[in-house]
C-alpha cells in the first residue's frame, strides 16, 4: 500500500505535467514524444524491469553514479516505487491528456486574454475542468501500481519485510504450495482494490456534479 500510494503520487504529478505539455504541443515530433511516454504500457513488465535494471544497476548510468556515494537502489523499497511509477505512468498520462484535449480551446484562450499565464491556466482552469479524467487516471494508476509484478521482481526481488509486495508474495506462496497464505493475499488485494475504486469513482462523480452545480445544489 505504501509503495503504491507513493507511486501514484509520483505518476499524478509527472503524468499531469506531461499530459499538459503534450496536449499543448503542436510540432511534428508530438507523435514521437507521445509514443515514448506511452511505451511502458505496451512493453512486457519484465522488459520494463530489464531496462530499469540496466539504468539503476551498479553499472548503469544512474546506478553507477549513485554508487560513488554508497547509494544502492536495486533491491530496495525505492526500486519498488520506481518500477510501479514507470509501468503505471502511461495510464495516468493517456487518461489526463484525453481529458485536457476535451477542454474547449475557447475557454483557455479567454483565460489567456484575461492575463492568465500557463501556470495559472493549468491549475485554475485546466485541472478543475479535467478533474474527472484526472481522478480516473489516478484510479487506474493506483490499481496498476498495486498489481505490479514483473518489473518489481526484476529490480527489487523478493525480500520479506523489505521489498516483498502483495503480487510477489502471492506468486511465491503459490510456488511453495502455501495456498492458505496465497488465498489470504488474494482476498486482501481484491478488497483493497475494490474499496479504492468505489471511493475514487464516488469522488470523481461528486466533483463532476459540483462542477456543473457550483453553488452546491447537487
Amino acid at each position: 500500500m505504501k509503495s503504491s500510494a507513493c507511486a501514484t503520487l509520483i505518476t499524478l504529478v509527472f503524468g499531469v505535467a506531461a499530459a499538459w505539455f503534450v496536449a499543448a504541443y503542436s510540432k511534428k515530433t508530438k507523435g514521437l514524444i507521445d509514443s515514448i511516454l506511452t511505451l511502458p504500457m505496451v512493453l512486457p513488465p519484465t522488459v520494463a524491469g530489464f531496462f530499469l535494471l540496466l539504468i539503476l544497476g551498479k553499472n548503469g548510468i544512474i546506478g553507477g553514479f549513485l554508487k560513488k556515494f554508497d547509494i544502492t537502489i536495486i533491491f530496495s523499497w525505492v526500486a519498488i516505487v520506481i518500477a510501479a511509477s514507470v509501468v503505471s505512468f502511461p495510464l495516468m498520462y493517456r487518461t489526463v491528456r484525453a481529458a485536457f484535449e476535451q477542454i474547449d480551446s475557447n475557454i483557455l484562450d479567454a483565460a489567456r486574454i484575461l492575463g492568465a499565464n500557463e501556470f495559472k491556466l493549468l491549475f485554475k482552469v485546466a485541472i478543475p475542468l479535467a478533474w474527472p479524467g484526472i481522478a480516473a487516471g489516478t484510479i487506474l494508476s493506483f490499481a496498476r501500481s498495486l498489481g505490479e509484478f514483473g518489473a518489481t521482481l526484476m529490480v527489487a526481488g523478493n525480500i520479506p519485510g523489505k521489498t516483498q509486495t502483495i503480487p510477489v508474495a502471492i506468486f511465491f506462496a503459490t510456488e511453495s504450495g502455501e495456498m492458505d497464505k496465497a488465498y489470504l493475499w488474494v482476498a486482501l488485494i481484491f478488497v483493497i482494490s475494490l474499496i479504492v475504486m468505489i471511493l475514487m469513482n464516488y469522488w470523481s462523480g461528486f466533483q463532476a456534479r459540483l462542477l456543473f452545480h457550483p453553488r452546491g445544489k447537487l
